[in-house]
Parts: C-alpha cells; sequence; structure tokens
C-alpha cells in the first residue's frame, strides 16, 4: 500500500529531532575556569600539611564547574561555578556542611580568575575574596576577607592544588588495615588497655583538641588509668584516604560515659594521621573538633 501523498511530506519536512541539541556554552570564556579541573590534592601553604581532597568536574554540558570538598579535618562542601554570559562575569555559589554561604563574582584577571562577595552562616557577615591562580604543578588559591567592605583585606587561607597520587594495587589491603587499627584503637580506649594503647601510638604522637590543648603519648597512657567509665567509645562515617606512606582517617567519634562521677555524652569529628614504618603503620597525629552540635528529631 502506498502512503498518502500528505504523509511522505510530512516525513521529508519533519525536523531530525534525534539528533542531539549543540550546548550553547561553547564560547572561550566559558572555558577559562578549566584549568581548575581535576582530583586534587589540596596543601596549606603555610605548612604544607595536606588540608583536603578535591574533585573539579564539568557539569551541565560544559556550563558549570561543580567543586566537591572534603578536608581531611572532616569538614565538607561544595560549590557551582559558571560563566554568566549576559553580565560578563563568572559566579560561584558555595555551600558547607556546616553552614555557610559564599556568593562570589568577577573575572580574570592576568590569567587569574578573581572573585568577590559576601559570606554569610559562620561568621558575621564579611566580604570575602578567592583567587584561583595556575601554577606549573598545579592551581593556588587564596583567599581574604574583608569586615570594611572591601577597603582592606586580610588573609584567610593559602592553598596549594597538586595531582592527587593514584592509588597503588595496595590501596584497599591498605584501608582495610588502617579502619581497623582505628577500632582497635578506640575499644582499647574504652577498655582502659594501656598495652593496645602504647602499641598502636607512636613514640611522638601528638592529639591537638578543638580548644587547641596538646596531648602526648604519656598523658593519654596515663588519663587510661583513670576512673573515666567509657559506655560508648565508637566512630562512625569514616573515610580512609591515602597518600603514599600517609593516610588520613577522617570519622564521627561518639564518647559516653562518666568521669570523676560526672556523665559526659558528645559526639567529635576527628582527623588522625598516620605512618607507615618498616613496622607497619604508626598512629602519629590527631585532630579534634569541639563537641558537635546535637540533633532532634
Amino acid at each position: 500500500m502506498k502512503a498518502p501523498a500528505l504523509f511522505l511530506l510530512l516525513l521529508t519536512a519533519a525536523p531530525a529531532f534525534t539528533q542531539s541539541a549543540q550546548s550553547p556554552c561553547t564560547a572561550p570564556a566559558y572555558r577559562a575556569f578549566d584549568f581548575w579541573l581535576g582530583e586534587w590534592d589540596v596543601f596549606d601553604a603555610a605548612d604544607h600539611s595536606l588540608a583536603a581532597h578535591v574533585r573539579v568536574t564539568s557539569v551541565e554540558n560544559g556550563c558549570a564547574l561543580r567543586e566537591e570538598y572534603h578536608g581531611t579535618d572532616g569538614s565538607s562542601g561544595e560549590s557551582l561555578s559558571s560563566w554568566d554570559e549576559s553580565h560578563q562575569v563568572w559566579r560561584q555559589n558555595w555551600v558547607s556542611g556546616r553552614g555557610s554561604q559564599v556568593s562570589i563574582e568577577g573575572t580574570l584577571h592576568s590569567g587569574s580568575l578573581i572573585l568577590t562577595g559576601p559570606e554569610q552562616g559562620t561568621h558575621t557577615p564579611d566580604l570575602v575574596r578567592g583567587t584561583w591562580t595556575p601554577e606549573a604543578t598545579g592551581v593556588r588559591e587564596v583567599g581574604e576577607r574583608s569586615t570594611d567592605n572591601g577597603q582592606t583585606w586580610q588573609p584567610w587561607f593559602d592553598l596549594h592544588f597538586r595531582p592527587a597520587t593514584a592509588d597503588d594495587p595496595n590501596a584497599e589491603s591498605d584501608r582495610q588495615t588502617l579502619a581497623a587499627l582505628d577500632d582497635e584503637f578506640q575499644r582499647a580506649v574504652k577498655n582502659k588497655d594501656t598495652a593496645a594503647i602504647g602499641r598502636l601510638l607512636a613514640p611522638n604522637f601528638i592529639l591537638v583538641n578543638g580548644k587547641g590543648q596538646v596531648f602526648t603519648r604519656a598523658q593519654l597512657m596515663a588519663e587510661a588509668q583513670t576512673g573515666t567509665v567509657y559506655e560508648h567509645q565508637e566512630d562512625s562515617n569514616k573515610t580512609v584516604r591515602l597518600y603514599g606512606d600517609t593516610a588520613v582517617v577522617t570519622a564521627l567519634l561518639w564518647v559516653k560515659g562518666t568521669d570523676a562521677g560526672k556523665p559526659f555524652d558528645k559526639k567529635v569529628w576527628f582527623s588522625d594521621t598516620y605512618l607507615r614504618t618498616p613496622n607497619g603503620w604508626q598512629y602519629t597525629f590527631a585532630q579534634s573538633s569541639l563537641a558537635a552540635p546535637t540533633t532532634t528529631p
């Protein structure tokens, strides 16, 4: 049976809807921030310590960059950066897991992307400025803050982004070992097992708590011999990150019990650093937050 002439006409005249639409974000301006794309290990410029792991990806058909930030102290956050063609500016919106929000905008200046805007959530509303500059070995990000509407600026942070170290074939085995060591240490504290605590901690071990107080290996072992009774000493939200012969374990620790007859019940974020030695992994440094806010159903 022959198709009606009108039907044939419609077929030949119909547009090719199966063809994918071209992305509107093809102008060179949309690629100006592509130097930030990648998997990054982020280091503090002040002491070269590992501060975070960051993943920056291209999203929405190349129209935006998404940043996923995971700090070694348990902090986290995400940002979305995009080129506003109509206003000829870059815009970035950031939100952290601790409630801060930053909305900044700006343009390229001598190869650096400089974005400025307000911060709200964790501080008195300030004006903040971020500068991203490509380097031979990665990217540098400098943060500044102003409390006088931009008349003067004070340093906030200075970070170097370096390509993340690729995992070796033994990475998963190392992660499992480190997670088990962390569990073993929490059990040793709960059970007041000084022998296990002494075996797991490096001789030069240091703990810094959220108030800035410093505790040594000897002090922790002495504390284990006090009358503190633990009902809970377990962690959750655990992440193990490997950086060659260095590992960082972050988690949310729940401690509950009594100390000198007084009850305590709190949760703290901690970041534990382990170093690989000829005798295995050793727990060398720990940093804990102040008590995390309690939540109600």
